[in-house]
């Protein structure tokens, strides 16, 4: 267990996962040493980067703008965490979850060498939340031990190429090449956002947007992001102080008291501390984006390596914050309007709950940031600025409704008051979840196997017209 752990550890750190495969690609290559080092050690900084602005994020300005807007609008429910059922969960099936993840990543690589979706899944963190997610969801149908491994495995290879699979026909467009792809499971959402967009077709990109002369400042991203931001911070944070978050509880706004220094003598003004915060939200975006640019720079040419050698044509795909610098404003546009979509689909649950019980569900400052902002990319991409907003709009609705109906699944086995945040571990959790509880054992098994089988069946079964078309 010594020695799964480490590689376990080796796989779950997209940093050295990728910088691994960087060398491998660039030693496939032939390529000289000190650009092997060089390259290798480029894009483990990238990610390093990209990682450092995602938590900083997450354990700053997201979480507290969360915290004071439940407070200031006095919304009560269950916040979708990926994080925090995967953290129950791995209590119970930590080897597991281990075991399912290593056994999915080489069959990712079996699937696309033989089928017709070329992609490799480079997200390590999502790959072990996934596979913890099958975990649980499968010994539900009795699966345990070698079946559960097995079974889970093939279901984690077959979502780690459908998910960029069907993102890809938007992703192309966002970034003007196929040589890499989307690797983050939500993305049947950023699909959703695309065909929504393409019904605006024509409508002007969010980076044509023309400002007047004064104001031609917003259209850099750093101060267009900072001066949104701060308005939201100080509205928001005003209504909450008015209402008394700062002499509430202490235990219950922890993180908020904490950043404001409440209780000692050198305690930070709300509206100060609200400018900066708005401007560390922009400062965790630019972060970010410098880390992307580094990855791309370095991962797409190393991966003709692997492209030439192992995987004909294989793509990498990456984490969501990749599509970012390719429209800067449809970020914000798309975190806006998806939280906007969040808080009517909580209000639409609620009116549901007076009749019929069901999760309420409330808007997830993280999951909207990171994929409504994608969603958002996505509807720029096929439909501009009406696009990026319609886009990004049905997918917080769809965030919403999708770990609502997913739910009961985990309250089942236990874990109340949690679910998945991102659309693919909700369609994955709703179908194979109950799927498992009418099909037990090996049926279930076999099930699982048939699933990963098929697009490799497709391959050799269905006519070829597109990849003979290419060639």
């Amino acid at each position: 267990m010594a020695v799964v752990d480490f590689f376990v550890n080796i796989l779950s750190t997209p940093a050295i996962l990728v910088g691994l495969l960087a060398l491998l690609g660039l030693a496939l290559q032939g390529k000289p040493i000190e650009d092997i080092v060089m390259g290798t050690v480029k894009t483990i900084v990238g990610f390093l980067v990209l990682s450092a602005g995602a938590g900083f994020l997450q354990s700053g300005s997201l979480l507290a703008f969360g915290e004071i807007f439940n407070f200031a609008f006095n919304m009560q429910g269950v916040v979708p965490n990926n994080e925090a059922v995967v953290s129950m969960a791995l209590e119970q099936f930590g080897s597991d979850t281990a075991l399912i993840m290593c056994v999915g990543m080489i069959l990712n690589i079996v699937l696309a060498r033989f089928s017709r979706m070329r992609y490799i899944f480079l997200t390590g963190h999502h790959t072990l939340y996934m596979a913890c997610m099958l975990a649980v969801i499968l010994s539900i149908g009795g699966l345990a031990g070698a079946q559960l491994i097995i079974a889970g495995g093939c279901l984690l290879a077959f979502i780690m190429v459908v998910s960029p699979a069907y993102c890809q026909p938007t992703f192309k467009k966002v970034t003007g090449t196929d040589g890499v792809a989307l690797g983050h499971f939500g993305g049947i959402g950023y699909a959703l956002a695309g065909l929504v967009g393409k019904a605006f077709k024509g409508s002007k990109s969010t980076e044509e947007l023309k400002f007047p002369k004064r104001l031609i400042f917003l259209r850099d991203t750093t101060v267009s992001i900072s001066i949104t931001m701060m308005v939201l911070f100080v509205i928001v944070t005003g209504i909450a102080v008015a209402k008394g978050i700062l002499t509430a509880d202490p235990t219950q706004f922890a993180h908020l008291n904490d950043l404001l220094n409440v209780g000692t003598e050198t305690h930070t003004n709300w509206i100060v501390w609200s400018l900066t915060s708005g401007m560390s939200f922009a400062g965790g975006v630019y972060i970010i984006l410098s880390g992307v640019r580094l990855i791309v720079g370095e991962i797409v040419p190393a991966f003709k390596g692997i492209a030439e050698k192992l995987v004909p044509g294989a793509i990498p795909a990456i984490d969501c914050p990749v599509a970012y610098p390719y429209a800067p404003n449809a970020v914000i546009i798309g975190f806006l309007v998806s939280f906007l979509a969040g808080i009517i689909g909580l209000l639409v649950l609620t009116g549901i709950n007076s009749t019929i019980p069901v999760a309420l569900i409330l808007p997830g400052v993280v999951p909207h940031f990171f994929c409504g902002a994608t969603a958002g990319v996505f509807g720029n991409a096929e439909g501009g600025v009406k696009g990026c907003v319609a886009g990004s709009f049905i997918h917080g609705l769809l965030i919403t409704f999708l770990p609502a109906i997913c739910m009961p699944v985990f309250t089942a086995l236990g874990f109340t008051a949690a679910t998945f945040s991102d659309a693919d571990f909700s369609w994955m959790g709703i179908l194979f979840g109950n799927a498992a509880q009418g099909i037990q054992g090996t049926a279930l098994m076999i099930v699982c196997i048939l699933v990963f089988c098929a697009p490799i069946i497709y391959n050799f079964v269905a006519p070829k017209k597109v990849v003979a078309e290419q060639e």
